[in-house]
């Protein structure tokens, strides 16, 4: 078993449903877990249901922490330690990403063809396979992969052992809700090569699961009330 996958949820259940079964067509052999982060008694319900017939391993954020959503550091210090325990990669993927079934793969192999790697992400892409958010900034971008000292999403990225070793997540900062910026820089300063596969791509709908997010592109004043006056998007 050479990886452990996991999937923060916040509702969204038809999007996430696709996102699980996708994981589950994958042709590696992995273990799978998913984290409830405080969602709907619906969605709860669904993951549930889900959980036996997918094989993946169910954990309810309430169960981990009193502290509310986002609970992204919790999440990312839970599965550190299990991948640590089992000397496994952990490879992210988030509940608006649907894989196809070489995506875990390739980012694998890459990963044993390349051991200074700290972290690896796929591309992601729309319906009509442009590149699309978080990764616009490679959008004209021709070749295969790219190594980078830019910011990785963690919409759909690996992160090597190596790495997990070198950097304790309990030091992420608590006042901050997304840590993909802080630990993309983190892998470089600690001597690792970041890199983005552009030719494994993933298709992303993004902010599936927070559309309040999705205020940014449509009412980016109301977006910025959010961010500034309710503390919400600490990056």
């Amino acid at each position: 078993m050479p990886a452990l996958v996991i999937t923060p949820v916040k509702d969204a259940l038809e999007a996430t449903k696709e996102t699980i079964q996708a994981i589950r067509s994958s042709t590696v052999n992995l273990a799978y877990r998913v984290y409830n982060d405080y969602s709907s008694p619906e969605t709860e319900a669904g993951l549930s249901k889900m959980a036996p017939s997918h094989d993946f391993q169910l954990f309810h954020l309430r169960d981990l922490t009193d502290t509310p959503s986002p609970n992204y550091k919790t999440v990312l210090q839970h599965a550190q330690k299990y991948a640590l325990d089992h000397g496994l990669a952990l490879i992210i993927v988030e509940s608006d990403v649907t894989v196809k079934k070489d995506t875990l793969q390739n980012l694998l192999t890459f990963g044993d063809q390349h051991p200074n790697a700290g972290m690896i992400g796929a591309v992601t892409v729309d319906e009509q396979d442009t590149v699309n958010f978080p990764y616009l900034k490679f959008k004209g971008e021709k070749a295969p992969l790219i190594n980078t000292k830019r910011s990785l999403s963690f919409c759909c990225t690996l992160l090597s052992n190596r790495f997990l070793q070198a950097y304790d997540f309990s030091n992420l900062d608590t006042s901050k809700d997304w840590f993909d910026t802080h630990i993309s820089k983190k892998s470089i300063e600690l001597g690792f090569e970041n890199f983005v596969l552009m030719d494994t791509r993933v298709l992303h709908r993004p902010h599936g699961s927070r559309p309040w997010k999705k205020l940014k592109y449509t009412n980016p004043i109301r977006y910025y009330l959010n961010k500034f006056f309710k503390g919400r998007d600490k990056i």
